[in-house]
């Protein structure tokens, strides 16, 4: 349908602009979607190797066993990553040398969340390792 504009000429885009809006909408949401899903990405991996960080040093400061450090490192995992990840946090030996003046290395991995929250299940398994020095001067036992 065609309208006069206020100079008298005739304008034949009516309604165009609601065309297009009903188009790009869906392609504009989906974006801003996928940034949000990257950002739950980046911040996971991020939280994962804090998790990792500090399960290390946990495990590194237990006075006993390795199964008591090893438990404290899960402590401090799952604590840390509290509210982050999909389930369960792993947290397994990675090749520690557990004595005075060693290193306790651990890897925690866990499913970080994706788009959760709009109840799309897309999920990303994020693992991160660190070590952390055993005090040489320090009892064993």
């Amino acid at each position: 349908m065609r309208r006069r504009t206020s100079r008298g000429a005739w304008s034949g885009d009516a309604g165009l602009s609601t065309i297009e809006v009903v188009v790009l909408a869906p392609v504009m949401i989906l974006f801003i979607l996928v940034l949000v899903a990257f950002g739950q990405l980046v911040d996971g991996r991020g939280a994962v190797d804090g998790a990792a960080r500090d399960a290390a040093r946990a495990g590194s400061l237990q006075h006993g066993s390795h199964a008591a450090a090893m438990t404290a490192a899960q402590q401090a995992a799952t604590a840390t990553l509290k509210g982050t990840c999909a389930g369960d946090v792993t947290v397994r030996d990675a090749g520690s040398d557990y004595r005075s003046g060693g290193l306790f290395t651990v890897e925690v991995s866990c499913r970080v969340r994706g788009l959760d929250m709009l109840g799309l299940d897309i999920a990303k398994d994020i693992s991160g390792r660190s070590s952390s020095p055993i005090d040489p001067y320090r009892r064993t036992g």
